[in-house]
């Protein structure tokens, strides 16, 4: 009885790192649902709670001088007139099995996933949002891995050298990084990099694999600009977190173990402290990858960020919902890998 007893109350193994990826994986499905839902009542039941009717709503997703015809049949396809519940499963249901839209003079097939249809441009949103995406895709991350180099590597070093000329500059060029706005430094740089001194040319996107130069030195531009913007934020972060936990106990005891000085700051130091780090960066790169607006507005770069933008001045709801939803997505994911990351990058993290 008393092993029986033992066994009852021994305590449950801990789950394996696949059970720990299968159960963010079913979080992150659950969360992009209750994101549609958000999206959905933005775009659909805001307007009606302010008093748009079906037909203007109509119009809004219809394009400029569209037929009754056309108005009738947008509201019969997104169930203007139908209760809540019909209307969210019509939309759900082209999100999963597409739809088809019906222009006055052809029937469009929009598989799934089904973002919508653009009447202004007649051209399913999907396409436009994957035609888009090399250009946000190659800013973002040309940027990423920049800020992240100079940032945390200027932050570590601030940290290990406090007090010193070298922190407090660091400190005072990350200030006026964090404070200036994108759309001055990148007008800045404009008008004297590219304009007056002529070292770099005017930012422009070629396609990778059409040109590995010429997409090089068309982004390396909005690459600093924006990477000077995070890394600042990036290097204040870094250095509060070395700071704080080049303090603990496991480092003391890592230095008298009498390991190299350079183990205990990398090995030790810098693993601990880039934890919320992690959390960070997932926010900010999936942010960025849903489209970053101000830089491609400023080096007219013609990304998701110029698509969402194009969208919201010409009123077409079909592309701003699509890139919501697909900026939605790419946060979510950001912040999926990085959940997987932890237990990588801090040894103290256990998946649990």
């Amino acid at each position: 009885m008393a092993g029986g007893a033992a066994e009852l109350r021994r305590p449950p193994p801990p789950p394996t790192v696949i059970t720990f990826i299968v159960r963010r994986l079913l979080g992150a499905v659950v969360l992009m649902f209750v994101i549609t839902a958000v999206t959905f009542a933005i775009f659909f039941l805001v307007p009606r709670a302010a008093g748009v009717t079906p037909d203007d709503l109509a119009a809004r997703y219809a394009g400029k001088s569209p037929t009754p015809e056309a108005l009738a049949q947008i509201k019969e396809r997104l169930g203007l007139d139908e209760p809540v519940a019909v209307q969210y499963g019509l939309f759900v249901k082209a999100l999963v099995l597409g739809d088809t839209y019906d222009t006055g003079t052809a029937e469009i097939e929009c598989p799934a996933p089904c973002l919508g249809y653009s009447f202004r441009t007649s051209t399913p949103v999907l396409e436009e949002i994957l035609s888009r995406a090399p250009v946000t895709l190659s800013v973002a991350l040309g940027a990423a891995v920049l800020w992240v180099i100079f940032g945390v590597g200027i932050g570590v070093l601030s940290a290990l050298r406090r007090g010193s000329l070298f922190d407090r500059m660091a400190m005072v060029t990350a200030l006026a990084g964090v404070s200036l706005p994108i759309f001055f430094t990148g007008l800045l740089s404009l008008a004297f990099v590219v304009h007056a001194w002529g070292w770099l040319p005017s930012p422009s996107y070629v396609p990778l694999t059409k040109d590995p130069a010429g997409w090089f030195s068309g982004l390396i531009l909005p690459w600093i600009t924006l990477a000077f913007l995070y890394a600042a934020m990036y290097a204040r972060l870094t250095r509060a977190g070395m700071l704080e936990t080049m303090n603990e106990d496991f480092i003391r005891t890592a230095r008298a173990k009498g390991l190299p000085e350079r183990t205990v700051v990398v090995k030790h130091g810098l693993r601990a402290a880039l934890t919320p780090l992690l959390t960070v960066f997932g926010l900010d790169l999936g942010v960025l990858l849903g489209g970053a607006v101000l830089t491609e507005k400023t080096f007219s770069l013609k990304g998701l960020g110029q698509l969402s933008l194009d969208g919201v001045i010409q009123s077409d709801l079909p592309v701003v919902l699509g890139v919501v939803l697909f900026a939605a997505l790419f946060v979510v994911l950001a912040n999926l890998i990085v959940d997987i990351l932890y237990g990588v990058v801090d040894p103290r993290v256990r998946h649990s």
